[in-house]
């Protein structure tokens, strides 16, 4: 009987450590801007601005779509690289630092 309340007691612990670190992903935020195009996005992946400058709606305007796409995906994409980059960068630091000690029994 112990054993289930200390399994019930473990995974509270490890579901607070989830929520504290969501917390820690979301704080962290990264830009990246090419062809007029800035993107801002969160650590835990959330796109948080988009914007456009004149040079790069007058690609749509010109009619170059297909230009402008993939301005766009250069630009999303890029701002995503960098947002799992720094996410990676963080996890690693809360390991070193023990902030993930609680997932892993410590």
């Amino acid at each position: 009987m112990a054993n289930i309340f200390e399994q019930a007691k473990q995974a509270i612990k490890m579901r607070s450590e989830q929520k504290r670190i969501q917390k820690e992903l979301e704080r962290i935020v990264v830009e990246y801007s090419n062809g007029g195009i800035h993107a801002t996005m969160k650590g835990d992946m959330t796109l948080t601005s988009l914007k456009f400058d004149d040079d790069a709606l007058a690609e749509l305007k010109q009619g170059k779509t297909e230009r402008f796409t993939t301005m766009m995906q250069n630009v999303f994409n890029g701002v995503l690289k960098k947002a799992k980059e720094a996410t990676q960068e963080k996890m690693m630091s809360m390991m070193k630092e023990g902030g993930l000690s609680g997932l892993f029994g410590g």
